[in-house]
């Protein structure tokens, strides 16, 4: 296959298109995780079972109670957020890594300058567009409201607008800290290890850069993603969905003091 090159704004449009045609697929999945991660635990509270029991239960549940299209809850601000920071995070690491490295450099590039040119943009995507995420994060916690009970939001834009007028625009921006840290850290994973994968993969006898070569460094780097990114997503979640907590280390602490064995809730499913 040949080494293609790309500029940066068609890498980003190439980025942004697939992110968002994931997001449209699977946000279902993601719906049921945000449920499960903001789902909580009174530490001796054993009789009362939780509401959401599982992946799977989770969805079944949601669609029962508020209809099928309630598990597409928050999509119009999941294509915000994926339009900004899937776009960036992928077309932004080509250049920084060049940026790191040098553009006369010969050779496979060090693993630890892919890590690092993946937590920077990882860091610099999500720093803007955490709006975007906090509120597909608030529409998604929305359950069914009871009979005579307003809603908070009534719609994506409504959203943006509310937590501005009530919160300040600084709201936007609440839980910078955990969501930076969470999509520096899967970002590396799934971009450094995709990088490195492939190149041990292309490295075997009988393998070519082509489809399969792809989607097995794609598998490598998903499972690396999940395994190291989880519970910060959890705190991401938290701090997101509910003001409880009066810091990304309080959240931290409590949930993981209450509930040390949910630290991993949502783990299969992770984007």
């Amino acid at each position: 296959m040949a080494d293609l090159k790309f500029s940066f704004a068609e890498t980003f449009l190439c980025s942004a298109f697939a992110a968002c045609f994931a997001e449209f697929c699977t946000i279902p999945l993601d719906t049921a995780k945000v449920r499960l991660q903001l789902q909580k635990k009174t530490v001796g509270d054993e009789v009362n079972l939780p509401k959401y029991r599982g992946l799977m239960g989770t969805m079944v549940t949601i669609a029962k109670e508020e209809g099928l299209s309630a598990l597409w809850k928050g999509i119009i601000a999941g294509l915000h957020r994926q339009c900004i920071y899937g776009g960036l995070r992928i077309g932004l690491y080509e250049p920084v890594k060049t940026l790191l490295v040098g553009s006369d450099y010969v050779g496979d590039i060090p693993l630890y300058q892919k890590i690092l040119a993946a937590l920077l943009t990882g860091a610099l995507a999500i720093a803007v567009a955490n709006p975007t995420d906090l509120v597909k994060v608030r529409l998604q916690a929305e359950g069914k409201f009871p009979t005579g009970v307003a809603r908070r939001y009534y719609g994506t834009l409504d959203a943006y607008y509310t937590i501005v007028r009530q919160e300040g625009l600084g709201a936007l921006w609440t839980g910078l800290g955990p969501n930076i840290a969470r999509n520096a850290i899967v970002n590396a994973a799934e971009l450094a290890s995709y990088d490195q994968v492939k190149q041990t993969i292309l490295n075997i006898p009988g393998f070519s850069d082509n489809v399969l070569t792809h989607l097995l460094a794609g598998l490598g780097a998903g499972f690396f993603a999940v395994c190291i990114g989880s519970p910060i997503d959890v705190v991401k979640s938290r701090m997101m969905g509910d003001s409880g907590y009066k810091n990304t280390i309080d959240c931290f602490i409590k949930t993981l003091k209450n509930e040390a064995k949910k630290v991993f809730r949502g783990e299969l499913y992770y984007d």
